[in-house]
C-alpha cells in the first residue's frame, strides 16, 4: 500500500513551472520526510497530491498521483480525502470562531458521519488538551494547541495517509518535541505520514526515508539514516559545521553541492 507521485510537473497559470519531474513514495505505516528551502516546490507537490492545485490556478501537466496504483490526480479534493489522504496545511488554518469540537466535526465532513462520537473520543484520547478545551473557541488556543487541533481535524477523516506541511513552524522547542512524538504515534497507529519540514533534524530523527527538493526537483532520495550521515545534508540542512571552509567558500556553497555539480 503506497501513496505515490510519478514524475509530475506542476505549472501555475500556464506559465510558471514549479515542480519539475518529481517522484516520491509514501508507504503505509511509515514516515517520509521531504526537506527543502522556501520556494523549493514542496507545498505545490502537496497540493498536487490532494487535489488543491486548481484553487491556486495550478495544474499537473505531466505525470500522475496514485494510491495503491489507482490514479487520484484527476479527483476533486473531497474525493481525495475519501480515498484516504488528508493534509494539514502550513499555518494550521483552524476555524478560529468555531469551538474545538466544531473544528473536529468539520474534519469528518467528507467521510461518513457514522461513528462520529467514537472518532471524537479517539482524537480526545490522542490529544487530551483538546478534550479539556472542546467548548473553547479555537482562536484562543496556543500555537501548539492549534497545531494539535489541525492534526486532529485531519485525522477525523480516518486517512490512510496524512500530509503535514511544516507542523513545527513557529512553535517553542518543547512543543516541537510534543508534535514529534504525536507524529510517531500516528505512524504507529497505521497511518502513513509525509512530513514536509524545514526543521530537518527533527524530521530525519523520526523518518524512515527522506527526499530533498530544490528548485522543483528531487535531488536526493535515501533512507533517513543515510541522509543524517551525508556530509552535504549535515552542512546545508542540519547546520553541522563547514569543515573548516573559508567564509568565501561558505558564501558560495551551492557550487559544492554534489547534486548541483
Amino acid at each position: 500500500m503506497t501513496l505515490a507521485v510519478h514524475n509530475i510537473e506542476v505549472v501555475y497559470e500556464d506559465v510558471m513551472l514549479v515542480v519539475k519531474g518529481a517522484s516520491i513514495r509514501v508507504p503505509s505505516e511509515g514516515i517520509v520526510a521531504l526537506l527543502g528551502a522556501n520556494g523549493a516546490g514542496k507545498t505545490s507537490l502537496l497540493r498536487a497530491m490532494t487535489g488543491l492545485l486548481s484553487v491556486h490556478r495550478g495544474r499537473i501537466t505531466r505525470g500522475h498521483v496514485s494510491i495503491d496504483d489507482q490514479p487520484v490526480d484527476t479527483r476533486r479534493a473531497p474525493d481525495v480525502v475519501r480515498a484516504g489522504v488528508s493534509q494539514v496545511m502550513e499555518g494550521r488554518r483552524v476555524f478560529v470562531e468555531f469551538t474545538v469540537e466544531e473544528n473536529l466535526r468539520v474534519g469528518a465532513y467528507a467521510r461518513t458521519r457514522a461513528g462520529l462520537a467514537d472518532k471524537l473520543d479517539r482524537i480526545y484520547g490522542m490529544f487530551p488538551i483538546l478534550g479539556q478545551r472542546r467548548t473553547q473557541r479555537a482562536g484562543y488556543l496556543s500555537g501548539g494547541e492549534q497545531q494539535m487541533l489541525a492534526i486532529g481535524r485531519a485525522l477525523m477523516a480516518e486517512p490512510r495517509y496524512i500530509l503535514l506541511d511544516e507542523p513545527s513552524l513557529g512553535l517553542a522547542p518543547q512543543v516541537v518535541e510534543q508534535i514529534r512524538d504525536l507524529i510517531v504515534g500516528i505512524r504507529d497507529s497505521g497511518t502513513g505520514v509525509l512530513l514536509v519540514e524545514q526543521n530537518a533534524a527533527m524530521a530525519l530523527s523520526i523518518a524512515d526515508h527522506g527526499y530533498v527538493m530544490e528548485n522543483g526537483k528531487i535531488v536526493m532520495d535515501a533512507p533517513a539514516r543515510a541522509l543524517r550521515d551525508d556530509d552535504d545534508i549535515r552542512e546545508f540542512y542540519l547546520g553541522a559545521g563547514t569543515g573548516g571552509a573559508s567564509l568565501r567558500e561558505v558564501k558560495h556553497y551551492r557550487r559544492r553541492k554534489r547534486w548541483l555539480s
